[in-house]
């Protein structure tokens, strides 16, 4: 070979059509014993094998994507519609990657600090207006009683955000999943925070692995919810509706908690404690996240249970949060733009052939029942 032959358009394709010969070569020697081939389609990064697996698409993967990763890349496994079987391999391989825990720290003491603000509010003390004066005059009994005051508040709700973000942490860890820890949301102003989310950073395995990272957080975070519920009710006062200034939304399961806990004749309400107040708005951030719709718990849920026709739910579910926006509560429209923002279709497992097992099928339906319970139409 000489320099002239380097320089050669020709030589430099075909040394290129070689090198493509050598990789799809090597990606079907790993393939072999696994797929019946019956097709061979290479489009950029990726080789596809199409055929009908010789095992059970869970055992094809665990071998495939271990074969492959030793090549650099990252096994896919697709069903087509005719029946074939399609076993894609995808340049690239995802590194495990870890995040700062030092930012994950920091921005949950800043949303204690805001939560406990907002918490004050709610038990009627003005901590903006009370702190600077007692901070010049070193009173620090009073700063400390005030902060107290939306302790309980605070604690509720961090506690009920933090355990939901956690069991979508734990269980995803579980299943090999690459994710970070819990990200705290501060905000100076209402709740105190605008609640908290975990990132993945490798994609899910399969759809059993979706259905339990997805529907993890939704359990784990009501399991806490309800009870402290219970107890912000037992709390909570009665009081004449005309001094209460502004009424929070209720869902069929909390109007029925209210009657049973705080019976009460009419023209009276419930004037909630903060407890109750951070225990709504957990299981409010419940109710919504398991919508059936894109990123969301609920779009994780619905693609495990119904695959692509969760598609068509997730549409059907946009279409009646825009109806909701304009007969029920304009907050939906925010929502409604949330959605659109990040995706109204789910992504594909790695793995996206291996059906749900009936259990985990029937816990899915059960979850609607739940969303219909929880979901409150107009919050405020």
């Amino acid at each position: 070979m000489t320099d002239k032959d380097e320089g050669d358009p020709m030589f430099n394709y075909q040394a290129f059509l070689q090198k493509q010969f050598d990789v799809v070569a090597a990606l079907r020697a790993e393939v072999e014993g696994v797929i019946r081939l019956a097709d061979i389609r290479t489009q950029g990064d990726s080789v596809a094998f199409i055929g009908q697996l010789l095992n059970t698409a869970e055992d094809a993967y665990n071998i495939l994507k271990d074969r492959f990763q030793r090549l650099g890349y990252t096994a896919l496994l697709r069903r087509e519609k005719n029946g074939n079987d399609v076993v894609i391999a995808q340049r690239g391989v995802i590194p495990f990657t870890r995040s700062n825990p030092l930012i994950n720290a920091a921005l949950l003491f800043i949303t204690i600090l805001t939560t406990m603000f907002a918490g004050a509010s709610f038990a009627q003390i003005n901590l903006w207006r009370i702190l600077p004066n007692a901070i010049t005059h070193g009173q620090w009994s009073v700063i400390v009683n005030a902060l107290a005051s939306g302790a309980p508040f605070a604690i509720t709700l961090l506690l009920i955000l933090g355990v939901h973000e956690m069991g979508h942490y734990i269980v995803g860890r579980l299943h090999g999943v690459n994710v970070t820890l819990p990200y705290f949301i501060p905000v100076p102003f209402g709740l105190g925070t605008m609640g908290a989310f975990i990132q993945l950073k490798s994609p899910v395995e399969n759809r059993k692995a979706l259905f339990d990272v997805g529907l993890a957080g939704p359990v784990a975070g009501f399991i806490v919810a309800l009870p402290l519920m219970i107890v912000g009710l037992f709390l909570s006062r009665l009081v004449p509706v005309l001094s209460v200034s502004g009424q929070l939304g209720s869902s069929l399961l909390l109007r029925w908690l209210t009657d049973l806990i705080q019976p009460h004749a009419a023209g009276y309400a419930v004037s909630l404690h903060p407890i109750a107040i951070a225990a709504w708005f957990g299981i409010l951030i419940t109710g919504i996240n398991l919508l059936p719709m894109g990123q969301l718990d609920g779009g994780h849920v619905a693609y495990a249970v119904l695959g692509k026709a969760a598609h068509t739910l997730a549409f059907i579910a946009f279409g009646t949060m825009i109806i909701a926006g304009f007969t029920v509560w304009q907050g939906w429209f925010t929502w409604a733009f949330f959605a659109i923002i990040t995706g109204l279709r789910h992504s594909s497992p790695l793995n996206d052939i291996t059906p749900l097992d009936p259990v985990r099928k029937a816990i899915g339906f059960i979850t609607l029942i739940w969303f219909l319970l929880i979901i409150t139409p107009r919050p405020f």
